[in-house]
């Protein structure tokens, strides 16, 4: 009876472990990365967030939370921190990740603007941004990590808004939209 039952467990996991390599529970599709060589070497690519449609999360204090549920917290040593979460395109304008920016300003950390962007099938990018925008309304900043594809890259990350009047027919609540263009390049001192 024992040898029947050990026999039984040992045939089920033999069975499933077989099933799962030939009908994979997940087939995860990969969009193709939309990568620009620069001529002195690296890449660049672009992503974009197109408002409101692609904001998933926003919590600030002075601020309408979305969603709506959200209750953030009204704690004086988050300041006037915000947070966003959205989905993030590609130039095909097909969603292939998230991203969060975090901003705001506080008397240990000074000012604050990061971006997060977490693309499944590639890795995660990490950088700080200047807070202020320079004249022509753009923020730049460093790559500061990243993880698998990026983790071996440094480089440089820039931020630019699109006012809404540059909408396009039909997109009658556009509010704007956030660019995001990605200049790396490979750098040995960065690889495990």
């Amino acid at each position: 009876m024992l040898k029947t039952f050990i026999f039984g467990i040992v045939s089920g996991v033999v069975i499933a472990a077989g099933l799962l390599y030939f009908v994979p529970a997940v087939d995860q599709y990969r969009e193709a990365s939309l990568i620009s060589v620069q001529a002195n070497g690296g890449n660049t690519e672009s992503f974009h967030v197109n408002l409101p449609h692609d904001r998933i999360v926003v919590g600030a204090a002075d601020k309408d939370a979305i969603p709506a549920s959200l209750q953030w917290p009204r704690l004086s040593i988050l300041g006037d921190a915000q947070v966003e979460l959205f989905k993030i395109r590609n130039r095909n304008d097909v969603v292939i990740g998230v991203a969060s920016r975090i901003s705001g300003t506080g008397a240990a950390s000074g000012t604050l603007l990061e971006w997060t962007l977490h693309l499944p099938a590639r890795g995660t990018l990490y950088a700080n941004l200047q807070r202020q925008p320079d004249d022509a309304g753009r923020r730049s900043g460093k790559l500061r990590a990243g993880t698998r594809e990026f983790a071996a890259m440094t480089g440089s990350i820039n931020e630019r808004f699109v006012r809404p009047d540059a909408a396009q027919e039909g997109e009658v609540d556009f509010e704007g939209r956030i660019e995001l263009v990605t200049a790396l390049v490979g750098s040995p001192e960065r690889r495990e």
